[in-house]
């Protein structure tokens, strides 16, 4: 049977599914940070979860100053006495006012808390990608010490999307401790899963590497991910953690998912984690 003659229809089959193919690769190009950002760019209202307690302890916005010039905001929310102090990189969706429970349990334990609020997100100005949240998290770093905080006392906190950040943050400066909650390995490695049938690496322009970062991380590293999670695979979880140079511990809620690891004990096995490596306040 020869080859050489292909039927017209099949041809055009053949030309109407590449063309068809190429137009959905063009379109995940373009739309790829619609897709992995998912800002609530309302305003957070402070005033909403703000209980008189964190008043009390000093709860407030504050504004934050990228290299690039952006003036950002943030909530701030001091120890007692010399406590952590936690700079809060969280997810990709959503806005910090959203992460307000996390302010009480913070609180409960003593520790404070800075939580970074990202460019395009809450109400601030500018447009999410990797090199600019990059630069949010390291005005809220910055920030921390210019409020004189040690860097033995910062506890760098990254949820999801904020793992990525904060393993790129502490592999470049000395913090304290770092807590990666449900974190992959990078966002190409997510993306490989998600869409098997698209050139992913030629085509994503955000990357957020945490697994190249790991080993630069000297400060110790608990990895807390969902046995259940059905966002990011536990696997990657258990790769940054075997990848870690410096001292790391590995948390894992067996039937816990990918935004409820809070209910199954993560804020006390974080408490102990930071108990065990840094000196007491």
């Amino acid at each position: 049977m020869s080859f050489a003659f292909v039927p017209g229809w099949l041809a055009a089959a053949l030309a109407a599914a590449a063309g068809a193919y190429l137009v959905l690769l063009a379109t995940l190009f373009v739309a790829q940070r619609q897709i992995l950002f998912r800002p609530d760019r309302t305003p957070p209202q402070l005033a909403r979860i703000a209980e008189p307690a964190l008043l009390a302890r000093g709860l407030a916005a504050v504004r934050l100053s990228t290299a690039d010039g952006l003036d950002l905001l943030a909530w701030f929310l001091p120890p007692a006495g010399n406590g952590p102090v936690v700079l809060y990189l969280h997810g990709n969706a959503g806005h910090i006012g959203h992460r307000g429970a996390r302010l009480q349990h913070f609180a409960a334990i003593g520790w404070g808390a800075l939580l970074v609020e990202y460019r395009g997100y809450g109400g601030n100005p500018g447009s999410p990608d990797e090199a600019g949240l990059a630069m949010d998290a390291a005005a809220g770093l910055a920030a921390l010490t210019r409020r004189g905080f040690a860097a033995g006392r910062i506890v760098v906190w990254g949820e999801s999307l904020g793992s990525g950040l904060a393993t790129a943050l502490a592999a470049r400066h000395d913090v304290g401790a770092v807590v990666l909650e449900t974190p992959y390995t990078s966002i190409a490695a997510l993306a490989r899963q998600r869409y098997p049938f698209a050139p992913v690496d030629l085509l994503l322009r955000d990357r957020f590497d945490s697994l190249v970062h790991m080993p630069a991380i000297r400060a110790p590293v608990l990895v807390a991910i969902g046995g259940r999670d059905p966002v990011v695979p536990p696997a990657m979880g258990r790769a940054l953690h075997a990848a870690a140079a410096g001292p790391a511990e590995l948390w894992e809620a067996a039937e816990g998912g990918h935004n409820d690891l809070l209910d199954y004990g993560l804020m006390a096995a974080a408490q102990a984690f930071v108990r065990r490596h840094l000196p007491p306040g």
